[in-house]
Order: structure tokens, then sequence, then C-alpha cells
């Protein structure tokens, strides 16, 4: 794994201070159409950054053959746009995986299932030869760990999980949806953990992904990005992991 600075490259689309953080989610989900191999299938992730590149994506829909989606929401946003969606299970490789991140780190680890699809994220973006991850520039951080971090459980082990954070320092909460906990695509809940900071995502991912009861943590470590799209008031800049 590369662990130097990444390289970042200047600006890809003039902007000013003055743009919203949905006008730069606006120009990342551009700047990553660059990043679509023209008659391949492409993978789609989950999220509001996500929603900006599919709607770039439909512009050039008649050159790709679908997509692979992370969640049923993303999938339900190709399909009203025209791109066809195909089951994971369909392909066996994908050039590129373009999703967004809540935190991620000068080496490309990221913390990701905000929008509770970590699971399906993980599973398609291990399906891809190039993580480009796609987020404004307050999603770039030195350590891992100011944004809860989601992991998908089981639910009959949430109350093991909270303990077991707890052990580790951090304090795990269930996340609520309309007052009841929230359930997953896959039929699970998530539990947000905060209060840790995460040095060495690599080895944290392996332990807690063999906790029981564990479907998924939102460490993307072994998933890691390639490239990152950060969308900055000085324009789209590009790192390279």
């Amino acid at each position: 794994m590369n662990t130097n600075t990444p390289q970042t490259h200047g600006q890809t689309a003039p902007q000013s201070d003055s743009l919203t953080q949905d006008e730069l989610k606006t120009l990342v989900g551009q700047a990553a159409l660059q990043y679509v191999v023209r008659g391949e299938l492409v993978g789609v992730g989950t999220g509001s950054t996500v929603n900006k590149f599919i709607d770039a994506l439909a512009t050039i829909k008649d050159q790709i053959p679908g997509a692979v989606s992370s969640s049923v929401a993303s999938t339900e946003r190709l399909l009203a746009l025209g791109i066809p969606v195909f089951d994971a299970n369909q392909v066996e490789r994908l050039s590129v995986y373009i999703d967004g991140a809540d935190e991620i780190d000068h080496q490309g680890h990221m913390v990701k299932g905000g929008g509770a699809a970590l699971t399906r994220e993980k599973i398609v973006a291990a399906l891809s030869d190039k993580f480009v991850c796609i987020a404004d520039e307050s999603k770039l951080v030195n350590v891992l760990g100011a944004f809860p971090l989601p992991v998908e459980v089981i639910p009959m082990a949430t109350a093991r999980v909270v303990r077991q954070f707890a052990a580790l320092g951090g304090q795990a909460v269930v996340r609520h949806k309309n007052g009841q906990p929230l359930v997953t695509d896959n039929g699970q809940h998530i539990v947000d953990v905060v209060g840790l900071k995460i040095h060495d995502p690599l080895a944290f991912e392996a332990e807690v992904s063999q906790w029981p009861g564990v479907v998924t943590v939102g460490v993307f470590a072994f998933q890691r990005a390639q490239v990152c799209l950060l969308g900055t008031a000085q324009g789209v800049k590009t790192l390279n992991f």
C-alpha cells in the first residue's frame, strides 16, 4: 500500500467561495465521468453526492451497458433515468466503482455508511478494479473517527457489539428512523460509534469484522480509494493514493 502523501492536481473546474456544498457535489459528480470506461458496466454507490454522479451518468447512458448499484435508492434513481441495473452476481468484475465517503484520510482509507448502505457498497467495491471517491473537502481528515462510525449488525447481537465498542473506548448507539431502529436493505440494524480514533484502519477493520453479529464495519481500508475527487473552493482537486 502506498502511504506517501497523495498527489494533488490542480482544479478541473473554476469555482468561487460562494459555491454551496450542493454545487460542489455537482462538480465532483460531473468530474467522475472521466473515470467511467465506455462500453463497460460502472459500479455506483449511494448518497447525495452519488446522486449528482448518477444525474451526470445519464448524459452518457448510451455509451455504457448499465450499472451495478449498492442500494435500493440508487437503483431506483438509475432506472428512473433510463440506466439499466445489473445484479452483482451477474458480473465478475467492474472497471470502476464511484461512491462518496463520510470521511477519507490521506491514504485513501474511508469511513462510510452514513446512508446505511455500507454492506452493499463494500461488495460492489470488492468487484471493482478502481475505487473513485467523490467528496467535498470537509470529508478529508488526518485520522478517521470524527464522523460516527456506522456498523451493520444482526439485531440480536446489538447489545453485545455496543459493549465491545465500549471496551475500546467508543460509545455506540442504535440508529433510529421514525422512532424505530432503522432497518437496512439487508434487514439488519446500524449502530453508530463515536469517541474512536482509528489510527490503523486495516487492523481495525480486520478486528471488528470478526466480531460475532457484525455484518459490516464502515471502515473501508481493504477496499480503499485509489482516487479522490475533492470539491474545494479552488476547484475539483484530484488526489491519487
